[in-house]
């Protein structure tokens, strides 16, 4: 390796139900294949690691991690303990849904050291809950963190879900306020999308379901990022807000560029300026496992220039923005050398700043960002 790697992914595919927004690796319905999903777990971290590898953040997601009955998730931790050791002050988190969050899977989570919890919330109006398909009611939420503190976990963030169809800007608002008052550490909202190969996407086709408008869209995002800071959030990325030394490590290493690990049907790696992905399919991952087989189903070189602008679109999407000297030193180019007229123009109305050596969406560009990055890309 040319730079040390001091992160790793693991994805659990499992899940009650896929929502139908979720463009995720996800299987439902499949519990006869937990044991056979561990066994194959092992092997790829056997065969891809060779020797335990020691990281500074770990993160577990999904599909719905806490979905694994206390057992499965047991042994599942016990082999990331042993072949993903963590150093002494790790971030380690896990996805976790509400529902069924039983206290069996809490103990196992703290009992093999998991220090960040993401719990995807969503919407605290039962309506939107419904539309989204999400399988609990918002009072469960309050008791999964009453009952997360008692097990010892102070590292909780929310994520929520806006422009959900027929959402009022009232609605979103009692849901952001209803977020605070539980007092968490990190929440994440997210615009609700509608991929192509998702129920959401044909029922949008059909007109069964309604888009928000996009001036809607936009002013809960403004009121999302008003209410936020007002109480005590630093936005740190465009769909992130912390508290005070809280933000998602391991998220600012995607962000950075920086390579990491990943195991599990449908997980990422970046590895020596290459992407790769594995088999979306559990099934399909499995059976090359099994086979002793890749389970790599495609790979991507990234050259200096897609490099240089891949970074620029990682750079921007952080509050903080793109340092661009050590951009220039790195890439030996500017930003503005991959797209003059348009760093021009974006500077010239304002979409674009330059403030103590980075450059960074302006607030009214965080509204446009995908245009703005486009032109870079």
């Amino acid at each position: 390796m040319t730079e040390t790697v001091t992160a790793a992914y693991v994805h659990v595919p499992f899940c009650i139900h896929r929502c139908g927004y979720c463009d995720f690796t996800v299987i439902a319905d499949r519990d006869d294949l937990l044991e056979i999903y561990l066994d194959c777990m092992e092997q790829e971290l056997k065969r891809e690691l060779i020797q335990p590898h020691e990281v500074n953040t770990l993160f577990i997601g999904g599909g719905t991690p806490n979905y694994l009955p206390a057992k499965h998730l047991e042994r599942l931790l016990k082999l990331l303990r042993d072949w993903l050791p963590l150093t002494s002050d790790a971030e380690f988190s896990m996805e976790c849904n509400p529902e069924d969050f039983t206290s069996d899977r809490m103990k196992v989570m703290s009992d093999y050291g998991i220090n960040r919890v993401s719990l995807g919330v969503q919407s605290f109006t039962d309506a939107h809950l419904k539309t989204l398909e999400r399988g609990h009611k918002p009072e469960v939420v309050e008791d999964v963190v009453q009952r997360l503190r008692d097990y010892g976990f102070t590292n909780l963030g929310f994520d929520l879900i806006y422009a959900v169809p027929a959402q009022t800007i009232l609605e979103w608002e009692q849901t952001i306020n209803a977020a605070i008052a539980l007092s968490p550490q990190h929440l994440s909202t997210y615009g609700l999308t509608y991929e192509k190969g998702t129920s959401f996407w044909t029922r949008r086709m059909k007109n069964n379901l309604l888009q928000a408008e996009e001036e809607l869209e936009r002013s809960m995002y403004a009121l999302a990022m008003e209410k936020l800071e007002q109480a005590g959030f630093k936005q740190y990325e465009l769909s992130n807000y912390a508290q005070p030394d809280f933000q998602c490590q391991h998220n600012q290493i995607y962000w950075n560029a920086k390579p990491y690990y990943g195991f599990g049907p449908g997980a990422a790696f970046y590895l020596d300026d290459v992407r790769s992905t594995r088999y979306r399919s559990v099934t399909g991952w499995i059976k090359k496992v099994q086979a002793k087989e890749s389970t790599i189903s495609s790979n991507e070189t990234l050259d200096r220039d897609l490099a240089a602008r891949e970074a620029v679109m990682l750079g921007l999407r952080q509050i903080a923005g793109l340092d661009t000297k050590s951009y220039e030193a790195r890439f030996e180019m500017s930003v503005r050398d991959l797209a003059v007229d348009a760093y021009d123009e974006f500077l010239e109305t304002g979409l674009l700043e330059l403030s103590e050596g980075h450059l960074r969406l302006s607030y009214e560009g965080r509204f446009l960002a995908d245009t703005v990055v486009a032109e870079f890309l």
